[in-house]
């Protein structure tokens, strides 16, 4: 199939950060399900290469990825959890009132909403600086090894974090201090 699995390789090494990108964006930002999803559409890429090869790659493995992180997000609302024996023991009593847990609800709801909108603002400045963000700060990566992923140094990758941690204190350090 592959002439010593070379062009897979190649094809691999030049998109596994993006097809691991756009599966982690669109599977409700959960990392692990992201690399099963990478893992599944290069499979489908090695079986189906000898048809695809001459079509655009980048954008099956985009739309794949997608596609299969979408479908796993489907998946994950529909699951019904089973509790245990051990987990169905009775509650313990309240300790705070209805109306704290209710305005607690809201603070972490205001908190999600403002900090999705600061990605999608660093999105909007510098699509690397929010790929660096993404990678260190959700996904986990040491900064090493994302330097690594995106073709940086790691004193450069560090510099680029701090200049985004610094717009973002920036342009939004008023409102996120008012939330609190």
């Amino acid at each position: 199939m592959f002439t010593g699995n070379r062009e897979f390789n190649e094809i691999y090494d030049k998109y596994k950060n993006l097809v691991l990108k756009v599966a982690y964006d669109y599977s409700g930002d959960d990392y692990d399900a992201a690399q099963d999803i990478m893992q599944e559409t290069f499979l489908k890429l090695y079986q189906d290469f000898e048809r695809l090869k001459n079509g655009n790659i980048r954008g099956w493995l985009k739309i794949t990825a997608r596609n299969a992180a979408i479908n796993y997000r489907m998946k994950k609302s529909h699951e019904v959890l089973e509790l245990d024996n051990e987990e169905r023991e009775i509650e313990e009593p309240r300790t705070r009132s209805v109306e704290e847990e209710i305005e607690e609800a809201e603070a972490k709801l205001e908190k999600r909403r403002l900090h999705r909108k600061i990605m999608e603002g660093v999105r909007k400045k510098n699509a690397r600086w929010y790929e660096a963000i993404i990678l260190v700060y959700y996904m986990d990566v040491p900064q090493k090894d994302a330097a690594d992923m995106m073709g940086m140094k790691l004193g450069a990758f560090q510099t680029m974090l701090t200049r985004a941690k610094n717009w973002i204190r920036k342009i939004y350090d008023t409102e996120y201090k008012e939330m609190d």
